[in-house]
């Protein structure tokens, strides 16, 4: 099978596919959140007593499982426009994992904002969790990066659906705030999160980002050494 050999002949998925995935990753978390108190009853407790413990921790899971999706939608496009993906997993089953990475990763950083409606400790208002700079009750420049990273991610994660619409210049240099998203995330995981100083969490941190600037500097190498074949043509 011959690999694409532009971003124009990669699928393209439709805005109306997005929006559905979005409110279904939302819905499916907001339903586990309403249904597991139900079956766990040590959960109910924490959710309806007076300091409520358990958003704080639906909010921190969430991070995690969030942060896990961007870091596979940059491996996922680091793999693809380094070449990588050429002999593993192939072009577009790499785009495709890039994309709906992304579009999950984008659900699960909204609903780990959104439930902290629920937390009576930090008592969170709607503006204070979706404005920058906005959370004054606690660590307000820390918050503030992963308010912005969501921001910057739902963009990038957009322009997938408008690609054709924007041209393939544009929507590379939109991708390249991929980056920044990334640092933003990892920053507000290790500043914001209140179980940063745990070793576990440490050591993703430590893998999540020293895998991305390998793959960041073997793409950058990659464009600096020539081919065989373009050598000899020299």
């Amino acid at each position: 099978m011959n690999q694409p050999q532009s971003l124009d002949e990669l699928p393209e998925g439709s805005f109306a596919a997005l929006i559905g995935a979005l409110l279904a990753a939302v819905a499916g978390a907001v339903l586990a959140l309403l249904v597991a108190p139900m079956y766990v009853p040590a959960l109910a407790q924490s959710l309806q007593g007076e300091s409520p413990k358990a958003y704080w921790y639906f909010s921190r899971s969430t991070a995690f499982v969030a942060f896990g999706l961007l870091w596979l939608s940059v491996v996922f496009g680091l793999l693809m426009t380094g070449k990588l993906s050429a002999s593993w997993p192939g072009h577009v089953v790499a785009f495709e994992l890039h994309q709906y990475t992304s579009v999950l990763g984008l659900a699960f950083a909204l609903f780990h904002a959104l439930v902290l409606l629920g937390d009576r400790y930090i008592n969170y208002t709607l503006e204070q969790l979706l404005v920058p700079m906005g959370s004054v009750n606690y660590r307000v420049v820390e918050v503030a990066l992963g308010q912005v990273a969501f921001y910057l991610f739902a963009l990038v994660t957009f322009s997938f659906y408008i690609r054709r619409v924007i041209t393939q210049r544009v929507w590379r240099l939109v991708h390249y705030l991929s980056f920044a998203v990334f640092v933003m995330a990892l920053a507000h995981g290790i500043t914001a999160g209140s179980d940063s100083g745990d070793a576990a969490i440490q050591a993703l941190y430590w893998f999540a980002g020293g895998s991305v600037l390998f793959l960041t500097i073997y793409r950058v190498l990659s464009r600096f050494v020539q081919r065989p074949g373009r050598a000899a043509a020299g």
